[in-house]
């Protein structure tokens, strides 16, 4: 498996959630064992060496790369999540998406200051919901290290609204 062959995986789904969205879907990468594994350890390959305490992921599809990248880089798994979904108190932030508006929350025990947090999602668009995640990790004074996606869709320039103050990987660009 390689970069080539995981791209050719993913499959476009038109007018998906609205009419206009070219929506990628990889749930064809998680059904392959091989893509899925290289997805994962191209991922830990590149933090492999890093000093990281904690990888967070966002819902849903955050979980998925997240939690194993978590598990082989020995560090813990923080979720966020839409609001109202975690039971202890909690955390919130509203930000837009590219088609709406949304909720993220996180719990206000999960991050102590000062830990070292890696930020992992399925995709970057135009960076709403990774920016709303770096503010939940920052107002529990955790300390982003980088940004890793599979998927980066760069003509939404979301890179930029990150900012070059976080390192950003992806694995794949559009």
């Amino acid at each position: 498996m390689d970069t080539v062959q995981l791209t050719q995986l993913i499959r476009d789904v038109p007018d998906f959630p609205q009419p206009g969205i070219l929506f990628r879907d990889i749930t064809t990468v998680l059904r392959d064992p091989s893509a899925f594994r290289y997805a994962i350890d191209t991922l830990a390959q590149r933090f492999k060496e890093r000093d990281v305490d904690l990888i967070v992921g966002m819902e849903s599809r955050g979980f998925i790369f997240g939690a194993p990248l978590a598990y082989i880089l020995g560090a813990g798994f923080v979720p966020v999540r839409k609001k109202g979904k975690l039971p202890a108190e909690t955390l919130s932030v509203e930000y837009a998406l590219e088609y709406g508006v949304a909720e993220l929350e996180i719990h206000k025990d999960a991050i102590r200051p000062g830990q070292k947090v890696l930020i992992v999602d399925d995709l970057l668009a135009t960076g709403g919901t990774v920016n709303a995640t770096i503010q939940l990790v920052e107002a529990l004074g955790g300390k982003v290290s980088a940004v890793a996606f599979l998927i980066e869709l760069g003509f939404l320039d979301g890179r930029a609204k990150i900012g070059s103050q976080y390192e950003t990987l992806s694995i794949i660009q559009y």
